[in-house]
């Protein structure tokens, strides 16, 4: 699919200027100092949520069956689960997987992508042995003592 890319400015100043664009591609409308905005049609908005919902029940009815073969496939597609210890591995792809059908079923995606980056976040850690090694303890105390709301120490 096509993008098109305007100013947010553009479109406030001669919306039927943007508009026409959508016959053809998606709008990405750039604001500055905020996150910019996509305009779409209707019906290709509903046939990306349709195609998504039916590859995540296909992906979910695969690992259920074929639980490493959904494994491969997704670690082809997402490299850093190879960090991930075995158990994680497991957990993760469980875990992705019931947010991708919950993502395509109710059309919130943020779920799944914050469940995603902060997946890739944890193999990274585990990707580095003293990171690794440092998060799994063992941890000695409390830590220090941090001074209280108006000055004294807890």
């Amino acid at each position: 699919m096509t993008v098109r890319t305007f100013p947010y400015s553009f479109f406030l100043r001669g919306p039927t200027q943007v508009l026409p664009s959508l016959d053809h591609a998606d709008v990405i409308l750039e604001r500055r100092g905020e996150e910019n905005l996509v305009l779409m049609r209707e019906e290709r908005f509903e046939a990306t949520l349709s195609g998504m919902r039916l590859a995540a029940r296909s992906l979910a009815i695969l690992a259920d069956r074929h639980r490493s073969l959904a494994e491969k496939a997704l670690a082809e597609e997402l490299p850093w689960l190879h960090w991930l210890p075995e158990s994680e591995r497991h957990s993760c792809v469980r875990e992705l997987l019931a947010d991708l059908i919950a993502s395509a079923e109710t059309g919130l995606l943020l779920p799944f992508a914050r469940s995603l980056a902060s997946w890739r976040s944890t193999a990274e850690a585990w990707s580095d042995p003293q990171v690794a090694s440092e998060l799994q303890g063992p941890f000695t105390g409390d830590g220090p003592g941090l001074p209280r709301p108006g000055g004294t120490a807890s």
